[in-house]
């Protein structure tokens, strides 16, 4: 539903831009504007951008594969990141033609026809900005937001063409090169603040605090969970969050009675919040499978898995049972480290103090 939403809303721009971009093209050549033909130019970016919109959506869509198991959501803030060099390009060159216009300028010829299609412009491109923009936010797509942003700087600049042709029209005083100067610098300006803010995404941005709050409400809701600890999410596009999340539990837990917590505490937080505690989960799943596989292991409990220190620690408890207890833990340790090569393991021995 979301990937048929930005196409949908992407098809629509493309079409607007397309027929502005002609009629503005045909009449800018005709009245000789230079800033009438900048506009259609910026239509035709526009346009590029709705394309590339659909082609990042499309490939942010694909099913996850074995090179790249959570998927390719982060395909979109690509989208976003090149959606904002355009605007950037549209910006420098704009800036460009203006200042070759104040060195040489040329009489404009504003007819009435082209003060109509301007402002015919002017009107949908912030109808269309608006519009794109809201649906970009509705279904969190910077991609969209982006495009909406940069329809709504073309309807400035076409605002500003209007108001240079009517001060041309009544005192005969040409300003379209500087006043396309000073919106070509806000334009540019846009495009490194939108740029900065995609990359921003990329790098990894600091949890929302509310979200953080709200999941771990989720986590403690549970009877035996006292805390919940260094949570963190990772982002693999706007709509996939996977993360790891430390609880604090009763010391008597069983690795059968943690197993099911953990589960529970997945599904909750996916359900309420979107997000995915995977990471912790997936590294705990793996070492009980491997520490239970013994017969003399009576508890595993005090788990840690420090995904960014690359640390793994927890605790075992042994049975007096066993024929060598300091074999069997040493065993254990060999194993768990081998299964993480990569990673620094801790893993206390406890002792079967009482039943």
């Amino acid at each position: 539903m979301r990937e048929k939403t930005i196409i949908r809303t992407s098809v629509i721009g493309i079409l607007a831009n397309l027929l502005l971009a002609g009629f503005k093209a045909a009449v800018g050549l005709f009245t000789h504007s230079v800033a009438i033909v900048m506009d259609a130019v910026n239509n035709l970016s526009d346009a590029l951008s709705s394309v590339i919109t659909i082609i990042g959506t499309r490939l942010a869509a694909k099913a996850p594969d074995r090179k790249h198991p959570l998927g390719h959501g982060r395909t979109e803030y690509l989208t976003a990141a090149i959606i904002s060099i355009i605007v950037l390009y549209a910006g420098v060159t704009a800036l460009i033609e203006s200042v070759k216009k104040i060195l040489h300028p040329v009489t404009p010829d504003y007819g009435p026809a082209a003060l109509i299609i301007v402002a015919v412009a002017v009107a949908v491109k912030l109808l269309l900005g608006r519009y794109v923009k809201s649906v970009g936010r509705k279904v969190n797509s910077d991609a969209l937001v982006n495009s909406g942003e940069d329809a709504r700087l073309d309807a400035v600049i076409s605002f500003t063409t209007l108001v240079a042709a009517g001060i041309y029209l009544l005192f005969h005083i040409s300003l379209e090169a500087w006043l396309g100067a000073v919106i070509a610098a806000f334009i540019i300006k846009s495009g490194v603040d939108m740029l900065r803010e995609t990359i921003s995404r990329i790098l990894g941005e600091r949890v929302d605090s509310d979200l953080a709050r709200a999941i771990k409400e989720t986590v403690v809701s549970f009877p035996d969970v006292y805390g919940a600890y260094d949570l963190i999410l990772h982002s693999y596009g706007p709509e996939r969050l996977v993360g790891s999340v430390h609880i604090e539990v009763p010391d008597y837990y069983t690795a059968d009675q943690l197993d099911h917590l953990q589960r529970d505490i997945f599904a909750k937080v996916y359900q309420e919040h979107g997000v995915g505690l995977v990471a912790a989960a997936r590294a705990y799943d793996r070492v009980r499978d491997l520490v239970t596989a013994h017969e003399h292991v009576l508890q595993l409990h005090g788990f840690h898995y420090h995904e960014e220190e690359k640390e793994l620690q927890f605790d075992v408890v042994l049975s007096f049972d066993a024929p060598d207890r300091e074999a069997l833990y040493r065993e254990i340790v060999e194993e768990v480290q081998a299964a993480f090569p990569d990673h620094k393991v801790i893993v206390a021995l406890d002792a079967d103090i009482s039943d």
